[in-house]
């Protein structure tokens, strides 16, 4: 299964919104991320959630996002291209009818005790006594903003309830203020047909109060740094029309909104340093559901532990390592190459805490530190505040490593491939398999140039006198000192054909990680090649997969 969608997989609306935030030509590689199936990690992943977030519209064209809920085992998937769902929905949701009658839909699976979360869209019908789901379009997702909740399940009792009003009550604007997440529902209906046309379910997440209340019938969302993609702002831009999904993750009640949007594209920054633009939302319906469902989820405070800055040192160019001991002086819970840390920090001026997921960049082996390797970012908040303020002695809190994106066989020939500060996952990496002289791995790294080029020396250590270690470095824009040195390899850029030369095996993973028009180029190229689908593994700046 190696479908993509074509070239341009975006909608008028979608390109408009890119060109206007100056991300460039998104759809010239974005087909690489949006298929038409799922793939069996999605599957997997789908197939085990306790719930669906799920957008849609009713008889009268309101978008609405709900929560589907379900035995064990209620979703299942026959094939790549379908799910099918073993549940039926409550007379009180606001979309019940359109469920019943069949209709276009957005989903998003999300497991926030990991922080994963996988998007699709597709079509829901009616499948003898439960529903089927066809699909249009996938997405990976990253983890950013995602509060770990672990969920547990209640009985539920009594009759359903539903309150419906077109303006906030005093309770429910309380609720939104202490809310650190809420669900958005948008939709663009274009050429039938079109894998474009359809309803998108994403996720937003901040401190408490990131969602502002300015009146009972207006709120206002900041739009943070993602994928590019702009499936939501772009949807609204083509279609106002917004649904959006606040739960009360303890009582397992469902606060539905529906509205009309408009995009702020110029913010004023003094309202929150992290948005890059603000959804403004005028309500126009509400229906509120206490105790709606019979999920309940806690966050898992507890296992927060706060990290002690114990070295910070420049690699290159505008990258920085940052190496944490515990507070506490005990144990630090270990991590798997590639995998991530969860922080959050309280950055002056900002209310509440600001969380980021920042790749570990040392040795697995090395259980007393994290090692977190950040770039300056001019528009990041939080990789500001790492560079220009955190020092020596400074604290940040963290919760235990987690990501999928970790060596995915025990022996397998295994080739790294990053660019830029993409590399920090693949340090670790090489780091795990320096002693394991049985699997042959390749380092491939690219960067402009030497000035750019971080962990340099620590790279040659690690390969040095292990023949079972290789590395090949890409310069694209070498200056004198590079070409007098020739400290690189290859002028240019990484290509699959530069891969596929390596030769390292029918049975080598592709371990991929960079900016994704890179990711992109390379597994579009490497699965022309042939390289199964299943073994190239990719993890991008706002995706993953």
């Amino acid at each position: 299964m190696t479908t993509m969608i074509p070239k341009s997989p975006f909608h008028a609306g979608e390109l408009e919104a890119q060109t206007r935030a100056g991300v460039g030509d998104i759809a010239s590689w974005a087909g690489g991320f949006i298929r038409d199936y799922l793939p069996d990690q999605h599957r997997a992943f789908h197939t085990a959630q306790p719930f669906l977030i799920v957008s849609g519209s009713d008889q009268e064209d309101r978008i609405w996002v709900t929560l589907v809920e379900g035995e064990e085992g209620f979703i299942k998937s026959p094939d790549p291209r379908s799910l099918t769902l073993d549940t039926a929905f409550d007379a009180t949701d606001p979309l019940v009818s359109a469920f019943e009658a069949g209709t276009s839909i957005g989903v998003l699976g999300i497991e926030p005790a990991t922080r994963r979360r996988n998007r699709f869209s597709g079509d829901l019908s009616r499948s003898g006594d439960g529903f089927r789901i066809d699909i249009r379009q996938t997405f990976g997702n990253c983890p950013q903003y995602i509060h770990e909740r672990a969920w547990t399940r209640v009985a539920k009792t009594g009759p359903a309830q539903a309150d419906r009003s077109d303006g906030l009550s005093v309770d429910q604007i309380n609720r939104i203020r202490a809310a650190d997440t809420v669900f958005i529902g948008s939709g663009h209906e274009n050429i039938a047909g079109q894998p474009s046309s359809g309803y998108d379910a994403s996720h937003r997440g901040g401190g408490p109060g990131f969602v502002r209340v300015l009146d009972q019938t207006h709120l206002q969302i900041p739009d943070y740094a993602g994928n590019n993609f702009f499936n939501t702002i772009g949807n609204l831009v083509s279609n106002s029309q917004v649904g959006l999904l606040f739960i009360d993750f303890e009582t397992g009640g469902l606060l539905h909104i529906s509205g009309r949007a408009t995009i702020d594209w110029e913010p004023d920054e003094a309202a929150d340093q992290g948005a890059l633009r603000f959804i403004n939302v005028t309500i126009e319906a509400i229906v509120d559901r206490p105790a709606a469902v019979g999920l309940r989820w806690q966050l898992q405070a507890h296992l927060v532990r706060r990290l002690k800055l114990v070295q910070r040192e420049m690699e290159a160019g505008n990258i920085a390592s940052f190496t944490f001991e515990a507070f506490d002086g005990q144990p630090l819970a270990s991590f798997v190459a590639g995998q991530h840390l969860p922080i959050k920090v309280q950055i002056p001026g900002q209310k509440g805490m600001s969380r980021r997921t920042y790749s570990l960049s040392g040795s697995p082996l090395n259980t007393g530190v994290y090692r977190l390797s950040i770039k300056r970012e001019e528009r990041g908040l939080v990789s500001r505040f790492f560079h220009d303020t955190l020092r020596v002695g400074g604290l940040i809190d963290a919760h235990a490593p987690s990501g999928t994106f970790v060596i995915p066989c025990d022996d397998c020939p295994l080739v790294l491939v990053s660019a830029g500060v993409g590399l920090t996952p693949m340090i670790s990496m090489l780091h795990a398999n320096a002693t394991q002289k049985n699997r042959p791995v390749w380092f491939v790294h690219g960067a402009r140039h030497g000035r750019d080029h971080a962990f340099r020396e620590e790279t040659e250590r690690l390969v040095a006198g292990k023949p079972h270690l290789r590395q090949m470095i890409f310069y694209s824009q070498p200056d004198d000192d590079d070409v007098k040195g020739r400290d690189y390899d290859v002028e240019g850029r990484i290509s699959a054909d530069h891969l596929l030369g390596l030769k390292a095996g029918a049975d080598a993973r592709y371990m991929l990680c960079g900016p994704a028009a890179f990711l992109a180029h390379l597994r579009d190229g490497l699965e022309a090649a042939g390289v199964p689908a299943g073994q190239i593994h990719f993890e991008a700046f706002g995706l993953s997969g």
